[in-house]
């Protein structure tokens, strides 16, 4: 038994990227997976690679960013404008070796010491970058889940689904979970977001789930603290955490940077 820290979207945020493995250390975790875009938007690309690189994924695909930074302008037709100038501004940052390591990951992969399947967007047509947003995707998704659990990032906004098993009464198809997703939007949850806090959902037997955990480095769901998860096998309990970080920190390294002013300011409203 152990506790699994699933990380996506860090985006070359290594202010989040420090404060989540902060938070990682304190509650013990064991071993790390990643759902890929390690890079883009973000400043320091390069130190993200090289503190990802460090923590020995036992798993890890790929994101549309961190192909993207290998593979250069001409596959960029689907990013709007700042994200292109960012993706190619950190293509130009990175070593050859930095760039191998990105492009050395596939698209999906089964974990099986811990019963789940990653993926950084869809699992039925993963090189496409799709996005999970509602019921009726995640229901496709199903389709193409084999393992009890499946994590993926992407939109950059945390929400998780479960599907109960086919010989329950209960609704066949995929029922979203509130509690994941609660922020400030939700009034009762009393958001503070200088501090951190958890949100926990107990796992059911013969249940499957589909959890997106947000981003490390550019959440977009209003809430500006980093998001990631951690599965605890022991317990049965996948916990989103939301950490707070120094966010005028990064935005100061963007600046220093050139890169788009958008990219800065939506870090303080998670947007």
């Amino acid at each position: 038994m152990a506790k699994y820290a699933v990380l996506s979207d860090i985006h070359g945020n290594a202010d989040a990227f420090e404060a989540v493995l902060a938070k990682c250390a304190e509650i013990s975790v064991d071993k790390y997976i990643c759902l890929g875009d390690v890079v883009g938007y973000n400043a320091e690309p390069s130190r993200c690679i090289q503190m990802a690189k460090e923590l020995n994924f036992i798993a890890q695909v790929r994101g549309n960013h961190d192909e993207y930074a290998v593979r250069g302008a001409p596959e960029l037709s689907g990013f709007n404008e700042n994200a292109k100038i960012a993706i190619m501004w950190t293509r130009h940052q990175l070593s050859d070796d930095e760039l191998d390591w990105l492009d050395s990951f596939t698209y999906c992969e089964r974990v099986m010491e811990c019963g789940a399947t990653i993926v950084h967007a869809t699992l039925d047509t993963p090189e496409s970058w799709g996005y999970i947003f509602d019921g009726h995707h995640a229901q496709d998704n199903f389709h193409y889940q084999y393992t009890p659990l499946c994590f993926c990032g992407h939109s950059h906004v945390p929400v998780a689904f479960d599907k109960a098993p086919l010989n329950n009464f209960a609704s066949r198809n995929a029922n979203r979970i509130a509690a994941w997703e609660l922020n400030e939007y939700y009034p009762e949850a009393n958001t503070d977001f200088r501090y951190s806090d958890e949100l926990p959902v107990q796992l059911q037997k013969g249940h499957k789930y589909l959890f997106n955990i947000g981003s490390i480095g550019q959440p977009r769901n209003g809430d500006p603290r980093a998001s990631f998860a951690v599965l605890d096998t022991d317990q049965r309990i996948v916990t989103r955490y939301r950490v707070p970080y120094d966010i005028a920190s990064a935005q100061e390294k963007i600046r220093a940077a050139g890169l788009p002013e958008r990219l800065a300011a939506r870090l303080a409203i998670g947007h």
